[in-house]
């Protein structure tokens, strides 16, 4: 079997689709299972009999994990609708791609093939009020285009029951065709448990040095977590104003977050620039982007992990802190608390500023709480495996 990937999110600095399809490929290059093929009447296809075409764009990364399974084809498209609706379906269509994997929200509207879709939200269709939108155009063709590929993909992958049912009742699609596969947290990012006596629940350095590497950062002490695109439905500047409070309560403890600023109307570092002043120190730190050995760092030391939102698909940042084992505190509601189960701290309503407040004191104060949420956390984040998630991938692709 052929299947063509659009594989052109693996090039540059990888975050979202592009780290979920770096680890599906990871595990598809070194799994050696067997799948029951219920078409055609055959005993089964082993991983040998597969072979993964994938198109890239501009660039072929030097990272991917080798195998006899993968070529790769540079195709040379500046445009990436250009490469997506015109030089990708051209190419599966000359290899004679027995299905085409499309793994970021999009495939190309003229290929008349078998595609496979990946959803990983659909937050565009359903809360377009919450989006980030570069511009109208891109707000019309993305809901325009997505809807489409949905409707005439063979088969849609979604990350959780959430975002099932969200593309269900959206879409309007055959709900059989819809099929989840969890995510998981990603193998380069997750750390084998520190021992007690480096990692006290009330400490923010557990490992030898790690003082002097996150200085970079401008941590000098213990400090708070988050890790994600910075957009409205996240609460950043709830959390900035709890977290203020915290810290003029207790000076040894910052926050850092993690991402690249999309609220434009409520510019974040503005926000972080007033509640430093009132500090008199730099007590918020903000970076665009993080990558991944700093992220194992962050997580490890950090003395708790944020991340509140109204929107989310699966959310991956909370499970790989946990995985590391952080403490965490996510919202109380859509895939995030499916993902997290009681493993976190949940918050009822994100703009309440004091709920919020009283979370990170509680989490920072209470020694016992912060040990069991940390133990629950690695236990949760354990249930989950990116080998499970490659080969219920790939036994679909085979029978779609």
């Amino acid at each position: 079997m052929i299947v063509g990937i659009d594989a052109h999110n693996l090039e540059g600095n990888r975050t979202g689709v592009g780290r979920y399809l770096a680890n599906l490929l990871r595990e598809w290059s070194k799994l050696n299972f067997q799948f029951p093929r219920q078409r055609r009447g055959s005993p089964g296809a082993a991983i040998s009999n597969f072979q993964f075409i994938l198109y890239f764009k501009n660039e072929i990364p030097d990272d991917l994990p080798k195998s006899n399974l993968f070529e790769k084809k540079l195709l040379q498209v500046g445009s990436t609708a250009k490469f997506v609706h015109w030089d990708l379906p051209r190419a599966a269509k000359k290899d004679k791609v027995d299905i085409l994997f499309c793994p970021g929200y999009v495939a190309p509207l003229c290929y008349k093939g078998r595609i496979a879709l990946v959803l990983h939200d659909i937050i565009y269709e359903a809360h377009p009020e919450w989006f980030n939108w570069s511009s109208r155009v891109d707000k019309i063709l993305l809901k325009w285009v997505s809807k489409k590929a949905a409707q005439k993909s063979t088969m849609i992958f979604v990350p959780s029951e959430f975002t099932r049912q969200e593309v269900i009742k959206y879409y309007r699609v055959n709900p059989q065709k819809v099929k989840l596969t969890y995510l998981a947290a990603d193998l380069g990012i997750i750390l084998p448990p520190p021992s007690p006596r480096l990692r006290r629940a009330s400490q923010s350095f557990p490992y030898k040095g790690e003082a002097e590497k996150l200085k970079k950062f401008g941590i000098m002490d213990k400090f708070g977590l988050y890790i994600g695109s910075i957009f409205s439905r996240r609460y950043l500047p709830e959390v900035i104003g709890a977290f203020g409070r915290l810290a003029a309560e207790k000076p040894d403890y910052q926050l850092i977050l993690g991402g690249k600023d999309y609220t434009r109307a409520r510019n974040t570092d503005d926000l972080i620039v007033r509640e430093n002043e009132s500090l008199g120190r730099r007590a918020i730190l903000r970076v665009d982007f993080i990558g991944d050995s700093d992220l194992k760092l962050l997580y490890s030391a950090c003395a708790f992990f944020i991340y509140l939102s109204d929107y989310e698909g699966f959310g991956l940042p909370p499970l790989e802190a946990m995985s590391c084992g952080a403490p965490v505190i996510i919202s109380d509601g859509t895939s995030l608390k499916e993902v997290a189960e009681d493993a976190a701290f949940l918050i009822k309503n994100n703009s309440d500023v004091e709920e919020i407040y009283r979370a990170m004191k509680k989490i920072v104060d209470d020694a016992n709480l912060r040990s069991e949420l940390i133990v629950r956390g690695r236990g949760q984040a354990a249930k989950f495996s990116w080998e499970k998630c490659a080969q219920e991938t790939l036994s679909a692709l085979l029978n779609a």
